[in-house]
């Protein structure tokens, strides 16, 4: 027995409140790391270099990842036992370990220093694909229980 209730699970409103702000960070984070990527397989602003892009939105992609963060802790508090549990959600967590890696590691060197469209390309589609298992991943995680079963 916990010695003290979690305040988070306190009121129905508070947990889709907080989800709220989860996805909405996820809006901005995913979305200006996409525009880098699609920068990079040169589908957008074909006038603005991917170095000039990834530095334009760097402080709000670190925004988004920081409101992704700190929610995600909160809604995880909510209820740990089902989330460390749940598949989906140790996937979840381990692409979105790699995204971020990737993301500033990868993504970056690539980017600010003009590698050739071949590798550019190439790092687009894996930073795409790492971003995408972290969306599917968090959808999976309210349908599956930990037998993953539906």
């Amino acid at each position: 027995m916990l010695l003290f209730e979690n305040p988070l699970n306190a009121s129905p409103v508070i947990f889709p409140v907080i989800e709220c702000f989860h996805i909405a960070g996820f809006v901005l984070a995913i979305g200006t790391i996409a525009l880098v990527d699609f920068r990079l397989l040169d589908w957008v602003m074909p006038h603005q270099t991917p170095a000039q892009l990834t530095k334009d939105t760097s402080v709000w992609t670190l925004a988004g990842l920081m409101l992704v963060i700190c929610s995600g802790l909160m809604i995880y508090s909510t209820d740990p036992d089902m989330y460390y549990l749940n598949l989906p959600f140790l996937l979840k967590m381990a692409c979105l370990t790699l995204a971020i890696v990737f993301h500033y590691t990868v993504l970056h060197k690539v980017a600010l220093s003009g590698a050739p469209p071949g590798k550019s390309k190439l790092v687009a589609w894996v930073s795409l694909g790492l971003w995408a298992a972290v969306l599917f991943g968090g959808i999976f995680i309210g349908f599956t229980g930990p037998d993953l079963s539906f």
